[in-house]
């Protein structure tokens, strides 16, 4: 009896962690950007409609957090960025799968602020009491916008005057100006077109801060995984494209 019911104990274990090994198998890690959250959640949801069941989990935030999270361990199977820095970091940490990386889509960078404000371009908005960037340490739209700041020669005057407040993503930054927290705000179009009071007062010229691209790829790990490199075709491919187009992203030069 002994050994028929250790039999059995050895049998549900194994049972078990087959079962685990394939839940873990058919989920799909997502790392992206916070400025992605609407597209991909619909993205997932058309995924998932065309007959596609896997679990995707999605971790949004900082690029820099992010891909920093992935090369400290965190599981991810597709890594996507809101600038090339951080994927070159994990390219270089060998954390990726170089052949998978290309770039995905685009974005431009905007100033939002409440209506009725006299705030036109760069050269207005020391004006202003109190301006809402993303961190630039980890934040690739708040690096984008001291770029625009330090060629327009507003940046140094801004941040003696302690104007700037950092917010730890695109999206409290966003948030910050459409409550009147502050004055107004560096974001990406995308996110502009998601205020509810705050509007759009210019569009940062261009040729004052890198194009914003967003790179994406698979991870070691990813790569292995049919479920990963099935989502990733899904997302860089025409539908996808349709989604991003849709919630305001540009197609790649």
């Amino acid at each position: 009896m002994k050994k028929i019911s250790l039999l059995f104990s050895l049998l549900l274990v194994s049972m078990m962690l087959a079962v685990a090994t394939l839940q873990a198998a058919e989920e799909i890690r997502l790392s992206g950007p916070a400025s992605m959250t609407d597209a991909m959640k619909e993205l997932i949801n058309q995924f998932n409609a065309s007959g596609q069941h896997p679990r995707i989990i999605a971790n949004y935030g900082p690029s820099g957090a992010m891909a920093k999270q992935i090369n400290e361990g965190a599981p991810a199977d597709i890594f996507i960025s809101a600038n090339q820095k951080w994927m070159t970091f994990l390219r270089d940490e060998q954390r990726i799968e170089p052949t998978t990386e290309r770039v995905l889509t685009c974005n431009t960078l905007v100033f939002v602020g409440k209506k009725n404000q006299l705030v036109a371009s760069l050269a207005d908005i020391v004006k202003l009491k109190q301006i809402a960037i993303g961190s630039p340490k980890s934040v690739p739209a708040g690096e984008y916008a001291v770029q625009a700041m330090e060629k327009a020669g507003v940046y140094r005057q801004l941040e003696e005057g302690k104007q700037l407040v950092m917010a730890k993503d695109v999206r409290q930054a966003l948030i910050y100006a459409d409550r009147g927290e502050t004055e107004g705000a560096f974001v990406y179009k995308t996110d502009a077109l998601l205020a509810t009071e705050a509007v759009i007062l210019f569009a940062v010229p261009q040729d004052l801060y890198d194009r914003v691209t967003y790179p994406i790829a698979l991870t070691v790990d990813g790569a292995k995984k049919p479920e990963a490199r099935a989502f990733y075709e899904f997302l860089t491919g025409p539908e996808g494209m349709k989604v991003f187009l849709k919630f305001g992203f540009t197609a790649t030069p």
